[in-house]
């Protein structure tokens, strides 16, 4: 039961994280920072589609994706239709995989060291969620403070 509903709030949030970046009315605004806000929403959302990427694709899912983290936040301005097609790749990457698992998964040791110490995988997916609301309430939040068309 775990599972379905571990898959079941991953793709609530991709979506709504899709939602979020189609209304925004402008692409410059997407990638635009002002004093206090360090992080684009354009970068925030290469963040989140390499985390889970890497995380759930490569790591559990063994699939071939590397990550370059610092290009996550050092690129700038690529088309939302471009991050959009990156972000449906990942929702069915993390479903697929999510899906894949047993139960039993989640207690084991997820497969790589991530904070210098041995973790659960369903811990650490619940942490990979928490991380993919955290940054979609600032995506939201840099929307409608900077976005005025929206």
């Amino acid at each position: 039961m775990t599972i379905s509903w571990l898959v079941s709030l991953f793709e609530r949030d991709l979506d709504r994280l899709k939602k979020e970046i189609e209304l925004y009315s402008d692409e410059k605004i997407f990638w635009k920072t002002e004093k206090g806000i360090a992080n684009s929403a354009g970068n925030l959302s290469l963040h989140l589609i390499g985390n889970l990427s890497h995380f759930i694709g490569a790591t559990l899912g063994k699939n071939d994706y590397v990550r370059d983290r610092e290009k996550e936040f050092s690129d700038k301005n690529i088309a939302k239709s471009e991050i959009l097609l990156k972000l449906a790749v990942v929702r069915d990457t993390v479903s697929d995989v999510l899906q894949n698992l047993d139960e039993k998964d989640l207690v084991q040791t997820f497969p790589i060291n991530v904070w210098g110490e041995e973790i659960d995988t369903g811990y650490f997916l619940i942490h990979l969620a928490t991380h993919l609301n955290y940054h979609l309430g600032q995506i939201n939040y840099h929307r409608r403070l900077l976005d005025v068309g929206t």
